[in-house]
């Protein structure tokens, strides 16, 4: 929420915007297990709706309508399921990774490093730490760069809030979830 309001109102909207979300991803999951292009499709063109039409989106008023986002094209290689390796450092203290608030770097959020993940992309085999977001009502974060960043991509396979509007805050990725070769899923910017 940008925290321009905290009335009842803006509340419950910000609850209906987190409901129809949950939903929206159940209903994407369900979809993939039959096809996985026919659930992918669903997602992009339900989210697409609520970022025009719903009181919350991060999309500001003016540019509601407007609103057109571009992806990658499907790609069935790029749909994993891995295994999530616990992080053996046992770490009690949270790591603060830096935001990015509209675009430009701001302080940081805290996470903690719940394990890591090995994914097979096209230039092998690639770790990837996977925390869990204290923020935001908390839930698993798995942030990376790639080399379409800044060129192709915002910073993320997915352009977060804080890419349309800068009264939201974006954690970045860690170093250690830089990847150097593009992965070529997710939301373009152009």
């Amino acid at each position: 929420m940008t925290g321009d309001s905290d009335t009842p109102a803006s509340l419950l909207a910000l609850a209906d915007w987190r409901r129809q979300m949950a939903t929206l991803y159940a209903q994407a999951r369900r979809l993939a297990d039959s096809d996985p292009a026919v659930a992918l499709d669903h997602w992009r063109r339900v989210r697409e709706h609520l970022y025009r039409a719903h009181p919350q989106s991060p999309i500001p008023p003016d540019r509601r309508t407007a609103f057109d986002a571009r992806h990658f094209p499907h790609d069935p290689a790029l749909r994993l399921e891995v295994a999530l390796l616990a992080d053996d450092t046992r770490r009690r203290t949270p790591l603060a990774l830096p935001i990015s608030r509209g675009g430009g770097d701001g302080a940081a959020m805290r996470f903690w490093r719940m394990g890591w993940i090995a994914v097979p992309l096209a230039g092998g085999l690639q770790g990837l730490a996977v925390f869990w977001m204290e923020g935001y009502a908390g839930g698993l974060f798995l942030p990376f760069r790639d080399t379409t960043n800044g060129t192709e991509t915002h910073m993320f396979a997915y352009h977060p809030s804080c890419a349309v509007d800068p009264g939201w805050v974006c954690p970045l990725a860690s170093t250690e979830n830089w990847l150097d070769i593009p992965v070529g899923a997710g939301e373009r910017t152009q």
